[in-house]
């Protein structure tokens, strides 16, 4: 008896080891259960792949949009104050043109005063982010950072800087109002 149950045995293993086909060349039902199991598995593996990398990059998406969004909220914090500056820098012109039309004829407290106050709110205005756009007479002209609003006729070279009629800004390194020139021409 136990010869025969160690008999079963090793063609039950047999079977399991060669797909065995029946008389019509169809496997046997046992073996298409274990062949379907691993389908299914190999389904499942390749499902598990495809959501995991759609996982993946909707977290690398979402991380780009956070970043690109703290940088839209850093530009907005930057140039939020903007029309002030632009409404500020205005005021730096009058007082300008205050000690120009002064001159010698104000008394010299009077004009040092004009300055000191000038100064400080150019300093205000230099902390929050305004720069003045340097220009000399003489210089190449830059339509970038300049407006030229007259051609002056001269020997010179053309398109150098004759004379800044008015000053020019960048606030955090973005124009909000070119310098306006005159410029040589020949």
């Amino acid at each position: 008896m136990a010869e025969e149950i160690q008999k079963n045995n090793e063609e039950k293993l047999k079977d399991k080891e060669e797909p065995a086909a029946s008389e019509g060349g169809e496997p046997r039902p046992e073996n298409n259960s274990g062949r379907e199991e691993i389908d299914e598995l190999s389904k499942c593996q390749k499902e598990r792949e495809e959501y995991l990398d759609g996982w993946k990059r909707a977290k690398a998406d979402l991380l780009n949009y956070k970043k690109d969004e703290a940088k839209k909220f850093e530009a907005v914090v930057k140039f939020a104050n903007e029309s002030l500056i632009k409404e500020l820098i205005n005021v730096l012109d009058s007082f300008d043109l205050a000690l120009i039309s002064l001159g010698n004829e104000g008394g010299a407290k009077t004009q040092k005063g004009l300055y000191l106050i000038r100064q400080q709110l150019e300093d205000a205005l230099k902390q929050q982010g305004l720069e003045r756009i340097a220009v000399s007479v003489g210089q190449q002209f830059n339509s970038a950072l300049q407006e030229a609003i007259a051609l002056v006729e001269t020997e010179g070279p053309s398109d150098a800087i004759i004379e800044e009629v008015e000053r020019g800004y960048l606030l955090n390194g973005r124009l909000i109002r070119p310098a306006r020139v005159k410029i040589s021409k020949n």
